[in-house]
């Protein structure tokens, strides 16, 4: 097209300075809107990780025992925003089926300093359905979590106090 015949169709010539402008101001707007620069940082839940037990100790009718770890077992927990599991080896032992494992999870609660664990799945199915209570404490990357185990008709009933550091 050239500038003659332009001039002869005038609602041309006014469509296009309007199409320029709006196309002008859709262009300016996305230019100013970078996502890139407009994140914030985003609060997350300190509890949600992947945790290396380093200590336990359990205490049970005014007894108390201690256990480092890992002396002959591994521990870890993985915590999720609905969800946690843990799952505990022995290691340095025979590489076959006599090699003992232990495994559970579920779903939990947080609220403020009350972390309650629903032991959903269990090998023990006297645990399963049960809620375990903890207040927890965070220090940096280390969680400690003190609590009762108390299962109906096992003779479990005891403090537990654990100590995990948070795997990077």
């Amino acid at each position: 097209m050239n500038f003659i015949y332009l001039a002869n169709k005038p609602h041309i010539m006014k469509f296009k300075p309007v199409a320029f402008l709006s196309l002008s101001a859709v262009a300016f707007l996305m230019a100013c809107n970078n996502p890139a620069e407009k994140k914030e940082p985003v609060a997350t839940n300190p509890i949600i990780g992947t945790w290396h037990l380093v200590s336990g100790a359990t205490i049970s009718k005014g007894q108390s025992q201690a256990n480092s770890y890992p002396k002959d077992q591994e521990m870890i927990k993985v915590i999720n925003e609905t969800h946690f599991a843990f799952l505990n080896h022995i290691i340095n032992t025979a590489k076959d089926s006599s090699n003992k494992f232990d495994a559970g999870g579920g779903r939990y609660t947080l609220k403020g300093d009350q972390y309650t664990e629903h032991l959903d799945y269990y090998k023990d199915k006297a645990w399963e359905g049960k809620p375990f209570t903890f207040t927890i404490t965070f220090s940096g990357d280390t969680l400690i979590q003190k609590g009762v185990e108390k299962v109906e008709g096992t003779g479990i009933d005891r403090i537990v106090i654990e100590k995990y550091l948070k795997v990077k």
